[in-house]
């Protein structure tokens, strides 16, 4: 089984085991588990190739899943395993995001199938507008708000955006990931990472863990594992290894997260840092420390190595980084898990704040949306810790428990 279909049978069996906890009705679960609108696109563009300009078609797709609690939100990734299956299991994950921490959203997803690094710029912007004109119909200021995820970044929003408004006037709030000189929040960029370690400290500090003494493993460092990795090593924490897609390197002693900023940005790989040895991404899970943070791929840590995590703190930087089969394994064993749907909310957080400063024409500085952000992830987890002692519960289903408490009151309210 591919990991997908793996990722998409760990979502069911997480959603199943909370349906039942609720006691749901079967009409209320069929519906829960229902996308509102699931639209297919062909998006045509003209690439260059072998000295000649030949049509290219790609499919493209944007599933918005729930929007009982306001309008859809939810990333566009370009990337060439895009599929509807995917991309229909991700805006249901938005709507239990946005429901977890209370913001007037509901989910949504999109997605081109297409490898981004075979485009020039001109055929990403080219492939980026003639998405926007196809999903001009179905998206809206206060109906739908893309932004960027896997293979997009704030150039391919700066395009959407300039797009919409052709025919739209100027709409700042169409997209969130902007750049800042577009209408971009400041503190975007590293809010997901910010969050992510913002948490992880919280949690630390009530299993009495000291951070000068806690040593921390970061499988991946791109935007979110690296600026997780400044965040904790900002806070004390000693980081001893870390890894990209090319493997990882370690350091018992601690890296220096500048250090490895530079030479990455140097060399475009962790490979090769000096003062440290190499590690896999494979036994890199595995080393013994007191903080592990996947942030890299899904289904990292399955049945295979669930007995060999040393670390007493898992942080899900990424989404379903642990099987099912394996999280049950973990927390037989009294591992803690702060799950994805909490850990890494950051990002969603940020993108909501944009909006609202879009919508007002009043932009905040960093320091007020990171100040916001650390209260709003203390206040989901408080509420998701005190539902969690309530029904005895670990910390995956009592946030599982909240969203859809909320998404189905919603629903029912407005009758839907």
């Amino acid at each position: 089984m591919d990991k997908k279909c793996i990722c998409q049978e760990t979502q069911r069996h997480f959603l199943n085991r909370a349906f039942e906890r609720l006691k749901l009705k079967e009409t209320q679960r069929e519906l829960l588990l229902s996308s509102f609108r699931e639209t297919r696109i062909t998006v045509p563009v003209t690439l260059r190739h072998n000295g000649e300009d030949v049509l290219h078609t790609f499919q493209g797709y944007r599933v918005q899943y729930n929007h009982a609690r306001g309008p859809f939100k939810g990333g566009l990734r370009f990337h060439p395993d895009v599929n509807l299956g995917e991309i229909r299991a991700l805006a249901q994950l938005m709507t239990w995001k946005t429901a977890l921490v209370d913001i007037p959203f509901g989910g949504a997803k999109g997605g081109v199938a297409v490898d981004p690094q075979q485009l020039n710029d001109m055929e990403r912007e080219a492939l980026s507008r003639r998405f926007c004109q196809k999903m001009a119909p179905i998206i809206g200021v206060h109906d739908d708000i893309p932004a960027p995820d896997i293979g997009t970044n704030p150039q391919v929003m700066a395009w959407m955006l300039d797009e919409y408004s052709k025919t739209h006037g100027f709409r700042t709030a169409i997209v969130t990931g902007k750049p800042v000189e577009l209408g971009g929040s400041a503190g975007r960029l590293e809010a997901t990472g910010y969050g992510v370690a913002h948490l992880a400290h919280k949690v630390a500090e009530e299993m009495s863990l000291i951070p000068a003494q806690s040593r921390v493993v970061i499988q991946g460092f791109g935007n979110v594992g690296s600026h997780a990795a400044i965040g904790l090593a900002s806070k004390g924490y000693k980081i001893i290894a870390l890894s990209d897609v090319n493997g990882g390197v370690m350091n018992e002693t601690g890296i220096s997260i500048d250090h490895a900023l530079a030479h990455v940005a140097e060399s475009g790989t962790l490979t090769g840092l000096s003062g440290t040895a190499p590690v896999s991404n494979i036994d890199l899970l595995e080393l013994p420390c007191e903080i592990l943070v996947p942030a890299a791929l899904e289904a990292t840590i399955t049945c295979d190595n669930a007995d060999a995590i040393q670390a007493g703190l898992v942080v899900e930087a990424a989404n379903m980084p642990i099987t099912h089969q394996a999280d049950e394994r973990l927390q037989q064993r009294g591992i803690v898990i702060v799950p994805d749907l909490l850990a890494n909310v950051g990002g969603v957080l940020a993108s909501y704040y944009e909006w609202v400063q879009n919508l007002q024409q009043f932009p905040w500085d960093r320091e007020t949306v990171l100040s916001r952000l650390e209260s709003r992830l203390c206040h989901t987890y408080d509420a998701v810790t005190i539902l969690a002692n309530e029904r005895q519960i670990d910390l995956r289903g009592a946030a599982y428990e909240l969203a859809i408490r909320r998404v189905d009151h919603a629903v029912r309210l407005r009758g839907f």
